[in-house]
C-alpha cells in the first residue's frame, strides 16, 4: 500500500476545497492531468477529485514524478508539527536531514544517529514519508535553494553549495527537475553578487505568531559575548547570537513582531552571516528550533478554547511559541547552571564561563564575542574552579564527559525517552533538569513542570490554587508546554526599550 494511501482522501480533498491553509507542511495535493504538486492552500482551481493524489512530504510527491507549482510554491511552507508532536522515528529523522546530517555523514550517520541500520531506517521513512533518506534530503537541498535563489542575492554557484550539493551540475539537474525550470529562470533577470558571508531571508511559520513574548523570553534569558537583543518601544526588535556550525561559526539574527491574523503564513526575517555557506541548512534548520517554526498554533489553541485556566491567556497572547534551541548541549549546561538560581544569576555565571571556556570569534556585532563552551571543552574542568557550588559544578562537568562521550545526545534524533532515562542517571540530575531540556532542546510539546516556582506563582497570581490546577493538567495533553508557556508569560518581564537601529 502506498503512503500516499494512508491519507484520508476525503479529509484532505476537503481541506484543498476550504483552502484550508492550516493544513500546508502537512501533505502536498499532486494533479495528474497537470504533473505537478501543490500546498493545499493553493489558490489555483481546484482539480478534480478523480486527478488528485495526497502526499505526506514534498519527497513523496517528487518520487512520483511530480514537479513543484509555480504558483503557491509548495516548499515554502512550514515543516509538519506532527514530527514534534509524535517524535516518531521518522520525525526524528526529518529534524537530522533538515539539519543537513545526511550530506556531511551520510546514510549510514543518520541511521547510526537514530538507533536502526540504514535499512530499515529507509524502510521506515518509505512508509511513514513516502521517500526514503536520500530522497528527502534531495528535496531538502532543493527546497533550500529555492528559498536562496528567491530571497537571496547569492551567485548561483554560492546557491549551490550553501544549499548542500556536492557540485553545480547536480545542483542544476536536480532544480530543472523539480521546479522545470533552471536556477537562473528561477531568479529571472535579478543579478547575483558574489557571496559575502552574509545570507538574508525569511522563514516560514503558520499563524498567529506571538513574535514579541518570544522575544520578552529570549531577551530575559541573554549570555553575555553569546545573546543580545534589541527591543523597541513596541515590543518589536531582534534577537542575535553566535552559532557553533558543523563548518565553522557564524551568527544568526532574528527580527521579531507579531502577526495576529489565524490560518495563515507569516515570514520572520532573518540574517546569517557565516564562515562557510555549506552551513546555511544547518543554520536554517537551527533558527526554526529557536522560532518553535513548525507549530500549528490554530490547533494549540482550539485545544484550550474552554479552558478555565490557560483559555484566556491563549486569547490575550494568541500564537505563544515554546523557544526552542540552536544547540542541545549548550542548552543542557545552562539549564544545570540555572538550577535553584534566579534566571538574572544563571545567565551572569553562564557569561563568566563563556568568557573562560569560550571560544572567542570576530562577529562583527557588538556584544557578540564567544560561541558558547563545547562539551569537550567543558569536560575535563576542574568543578571546583567553576562559578558556582561544588555540587552543580561536578553534575556540569559529569554531563559535559557524557555528551562528549557520545554517551547522551540532543540533537533531536534520540528517542526521548531514552534520552530523560540518561539525564536522570548523571549525578545532580533531576527531573526539572530533564524536563526543561525535553521543553527547549528536543522541542517536545508536552511537558509539564510542576514543582517549577514560576509555574506555582503564575498560577497564584491568576486566583487559582496550585495544587488543584497542576492536579488536573492532564486534561491540557498534548500541549503542556505551550500551557507552561502561557503560564510563564505572565510573569515575563518585558525588557525595558531602547532605542531602534537606524
Amino acid at each position: 500500500m502506498s503512503t500516499s494511501s494512508r491519507l484520508d482522501r476525503e479529509s484532505c480533498y476537503r481541506a484543498v476545497k476550504s483552502r484550508d491553509r492550516r493544513f500546508d507542511g502537512t501533505f502536498y495535493t499532486a494533479v495528474r492531468t497537470t504533473g505537478i504538486y501543490c500546498r493545499p492552500s493553493c489558490p489555483a482551481r481546484t482539480p478534480a477529485y478523480a486527478n488528485v493524489t495526497f502526499h505526506p512530504t514534498a519527497a513523496a510527491a517528487q518520487a512520483a514524478g511530480y514537479r513543484a507549482c509555480k504558483r503557491c510554491l509548495p516548499d515554502a511552507t512550514p515543516g509538519s508539527p506532527d514530527w514534534d508532536v509524535a517524535a516518531s522515528v521518522a520525525g526524528r529523522a526529518m529534524r537530522l536531514i533538515s539539519d543537513g546530517v545526511v550530506d556531511r555523514e551520510g546514510v549510514e550517520g543518520l541511521a547510526r544517529r537514530v538507533g536502526y541500520t540504514p535499512r530499515h531506517l529507509g524502510r521506515i521513512l518509505v512508509a511513514e514519508l513516502g521517500a526514503g533518506p536520500l530522497a528527502l534530503a534531495r528535496a531538502r537541498r532543493a527546497q533550500t535553494a529555492r528559498v536562496l535563489v528567491d530571497t537571496t542575492d547569492l551567485a548561483l554557484a554560492d546557491v549551490a553549495f550553501a544549499a548542500g550539493f556536492a557540485s553545480v551540475r547536480q545542483f542544476n539537474e536536480t532544480v530543472r527537475e523539480v521546479y522545470a525550470a533552471s536556477p537562473s529562470e528561477l531568479r529571472g533577470r535579478r543579478a547575483g553578487r558574489p557571496a559575502t558571508g552574509t545570507v538574508t531571508l525569511r522563514l516560514a511559520v503558520r499563524t498567529p505568531f506571538a513574535g514579541r513574548a518570544l522575544l520578552a523570553f529570549l531577551a530575559h534569558h541573554l549570555v553575555p559575548g553569546v545573546e543580545v537583543a534589541r527591543v523597541g518601544s513596541d515590543g518589536t526588535g531582534s534577537y542575535e547570537r553566535t552559532l557553533d556550525l558543523p563548518h565553522g561559526s557564524g551568527t544568526l539574527r532574528l527580527d521579531l513582531g507579531d502577526e495576529t491574523r489565524a490560518g495563515a503564513t507569516a515570514f520572520v526575517p532573518a540574517t546569517l552571516r557565516l564562515t562557510d555557506l555549506r552551513d546555511v541548512p544547518a543554520a536554517l534548520e537551527r533558527a526554526r528550533r529557536l522560532l518553535d517554526g513548525d507549530c500549528d498554533p490554530v490547533a494549540v489553541g482550539e485545544h484550550f478554547a474552554g479552558d478555565p485556566v490557560v483559555g484566556p491567556l491563549v486569547r490575550r497572547t494568541p500564537g505563544l511559541r515554546v523557544p526552542g534551541h540552536v544547540d542541545g548541549d549548550e542548552l543542557a549546561v545552562r539549564t544545570v547552571i540555572g538550577q535553584q538560581v534566579s534566571v538574572a544569576g544563571a545567565c551572569t555565571v553562564a557569561g563568566r564561563l563563556v568568557a573562560v571556556h569560550g571560544r572567542p570569534v570576530e562577529t562583527g556585532a557588538p556584544g557578540l564575542t564567544h560561541v558558547f563552551p563545547r562539551a569537550g571543552d567543558l569536560a575535563d574542568v576542574d568543578p571546583e574552579s567553576l562559578p558556582m557550588p561544588r555540587s552543580r559544578g561536578r553534575a556540569l562537568v559529569g554531563l559535559a564527559r557524557a555528551l562528549a562521550d557520545g554517551n547522551l545526545a540532543l540533537d533531536r534524533g534520540a528517542d526521548r525517552d531514552d534520552v530523560r532515562r540518561a539525564l536522570l542517571a548523571l549525578p545532580g540530575i533531576g527531573p526539572w533538569t530533564a524536563d526543561y531540556v525535553a521543553l527547549r532542546a528536543l522541542g517536545d510539546p508536552d511537558v509539564m513542570l510542576p514543582s517549577d516556582v514560576g509555574v506555582r506563582n503564575a498560577l497564584r497570581g491568576l486566583g487559582h490554587d496550585p495544587a488543584a490546577v497542576l492536579a488536573a493538567a492532564e486534561r491540557w495533553r498534548p500541549w503542556r508546554s505551550y500551557a507552561l508557556l502561557h503560564l510563564w508569560d505572565t510573569l515575563m518581564p518585558r525588557p525595558d526599550p531602547i532605542p531602534r537601529e537606524s
